[in-house]
């Protein structure tokens, strides 16, 4: 069954359409940008602090990256991640420049998704 909740900031993934490894998956009611197979970008356009560009990373890359790209902060929920509120007037360029980056294939973005766990069925002891 389709969500018949709509994503405003959708448009941010639409660089990402003739990449052959571009794979978008919903995370967070949020739609999730993967490339290579590594989780890059997160459009979230929710109540704050999910209304923005989150940019998945490693907290090593923090410096450098805002270094290149000043409007983006940690995220104040998920700090490992960096983030760019769509309020902020820097907005589209940021996403300008971080999609380009995830294209370019930037060591500095991009993390390892974390596999997903499966449900088992617990198992109860025999006596």
């Amino acid at each position: 069954m389709p969500s018949s909740i709509s994503n405003s900031l959708l448009w941010i993934l639409d660089a990402f359409e003739r990449d052959p490894t571009y794979v978008r998956r919903r995370m967070f009611g949020s739609d999730a940008a993967y490339i290579d197979g590594l989780l890059c970008l997160i459009a979230a356009d929710r109540a704050k602090p999910w209304n923005g560009l989150l940019v998945c990373t490693s907290r090593e890359q923090h410096a450098a990256l805002i270094a290149d790209v000043p409007a983006l902060r940690p995220h104040p929920v998920l700090g490992k991640w960096l983030y760019v509120p769509q309020e902020d007037p820097a907005f589209e360029d940021t996403v300008e420049k971080m999609t380009a980056l995830v294209l370019a294939r930037d060591p500095r973005v991009g993390v390892e998704p974390k596999p997903r766990k499966r449900r088992s069925k617990s198992v109860l002891p025999e006596d």
